[in-house]
């Protein structure tokens, strides 16, 4: 059977190591470059194309997977002049992997329906390192036809894949999600810099942590950092993870409900871009923390 022809736009961090495994597993793919040149000629040397635009890469493409910063490029992926609406066509099906803001995911789904493109979302969850292995989560929100045809595909990158029902769906629980994760991380830096402060040593912190109840895989990556210094032990900067609480916020407020853990916690990240400490990683958290109370966390 023909395997249907991939596109994919943003091959950073992660979606360069979700692009390599479709090629290397045997799917015709195409690329469109940005600035960085290296993962994208990364790709060409592993099989890919390269598409100029997006609009080429939907006349040319069945999937089209996007991986980028945040909505606002989504939408402009889509609808500027050169996006993928300007050369949309019947069956074309595009997966925002992004961590987007529902609202926005229910518009353009809405959008692109008349023109017979089905929008869907698919965001991630764990780090670049597992988009290289081809074992990241993703939760789908998508239609059981449409899901049916991306699920083999998801298959190359991904571990875990959860369906959790119509578009829109997967963006909403991958915003619960990361309120969860930026939650532990906003408590792990304050009880670690009220823990200095105290007298207790990052090291005395993490003697009882690790290996009780309250440890986990998201507190290990994120204390490597400070017990270590491994800059790369949790790659996902403060700015996003200030736009993922953002869009919390607003999906709480299209709810009308009240959301003060999630405030306190958009805060944490506000303050750290306010600092000018966005492009960091979230494990700075703690020495962003620690550094505005004074403390020595060593």
């Amino acid at each position: 059977m023909t395997k249907p022809r991939i596109g994919f736009i943003g091959v950073g961090l992660m979606g360069h190591g979700m692009a390599k495994n479709i090629v290397e597993k045997g799917y015709p793919l195409a690329v469109v470059g940005n600035r960085n040149r290296q993962p994208v000629d990364d790709l060409i040397g592993r099989g890919a194309g390269e598409a100029r635009t997006p609009a080429e890469l939907a006349r040319g493409c069945d999937i089209i997977f996007l991986c980028v910063t945040d909505s606002a490029v989504v939408e402009a992926i889509v609808r500027g002049p050169d996006g993928i609406k300007a050369g949309a066509r019947d069956g074309l099906i595009v997966v925002d992997c992004s961590t987007s803001n529902p609202v926005s995911t229910l518009e353009l789904a809405a959008e692109l329906a008349p023109l017979g493109v089905s929008f869907c979302d698919a965001p991630l969850s764990r780090t670049p390192k597992e988009a290289w292995e081809g074992t990241l989560d993703t939760m789908v929100g998508a239609d059981d036809a449409v899901f049916a045809t991306i699920r083999p595909v998801c298959e190359t990158w991904a571990g875990k894949i959860v369906h959790l029902g119509p578009v829109g769906s997967g963006h909403k629980m991958k915003l619960l999600n990361n309120f969860l994760a930026m939650g532990y991380a906003a408590l792990y830096a304050e009880a670690l810099t009220l823990g200095a402060k105290a007298g207790i040593t990052p090291a005395m912190f993490d003697s009882v942590i690790r290996g009780g109840r309250m440890d986990c895989g998201f507190y290990q990556t994120f204390i490597r950092y400070t017990l270590e210094g491994d800059r790369n032990a949790h790659k996902f900067t403060l700015r996003n993870a200030h736009k993922d609480m953002r869009y919390l916020a607003s999906m709480a407020d299209s709810l009308a409900v009240a959301n003060p853990m999630g405030s306190a916690v958009k805060n944490t990240y506000a303050l750290a871009v306010g600092a000018g400490r966005g492009d960091d990683y979230v494990p700075m958290a703690a020495e962003i923390i620690g550094d505005i109370n004074g403390a020595n966390r060593r």
